[in-house]
């Protein structure tokens, strides 16, 4: 499998916003709580898998000062989706998102998100996911399945 570069995969990305923004529509690719999230694609193995790195801050924690469950899975719907769309080559829909929480995660780290492809069917996808610390370990585990959408443009 071939591996792409952070801006070799953003190339890609970029091109996909371009080819889906007609008749009317606006996709942007990556949306705007990636950039909000100030995530970082670290790598993309063509067709295969993304890893994504994201800072986690303060305002992303609970009452007990650890990352929030919601913002987790976001993380997580911020690697899913970009993989997705660079698999499918078209739009994409999360049908359902599975999460388990392992260990908190605390603010002041950065934390890996790697996404890959378990299958890939005619109108489906099916995803796995781990975060982890930059050392390594676990911190939470996800699985997705997500809809390929009929929406025309891309390849």
């Amino acid at each position: 499998m071939q591996t792409l570069t952070t801006e070799e995969t953003q190339k890609i990305l970029e091109e996909m916003t371009t080819n889906f923004n007609h008749g009317g529509r606006k996709i942007t690719v990556p949306p705007p709580i990636f950039v909000a999230m100030k995530a970082e694609i670290l790598s993309y193995t063509k067709g295969k898998s993304i890893t994504v790195a994201f800072p986690v801050s303060e305002d992303q924690t609970n009452p007990m000062g650890m990352m929030q469950g919601g913002v987790i899975a976001a993380a997580f719907d911020n690697a899913f989706g970009p993989l997705s769309y660079l698999v499918a080559k078209r739009p994409t829909t999360t049908i359902d998102m599975n999460i388990q929480y392992i260990r908190g995660v605390a603010a002041g780290q950065r934390v890996i998100v790697k996404a890959s492809v378990e299958a890939k069917g005619f109108s489906t996808i099916h995803m796995i996911g781990e975060m982890r610390t930059e050392k390594e370990k676990l911190l939470a585990t996800a699985t997705t399945n997500l809809l390929i959408l009929k929406i025309p443009g891309g390849e």
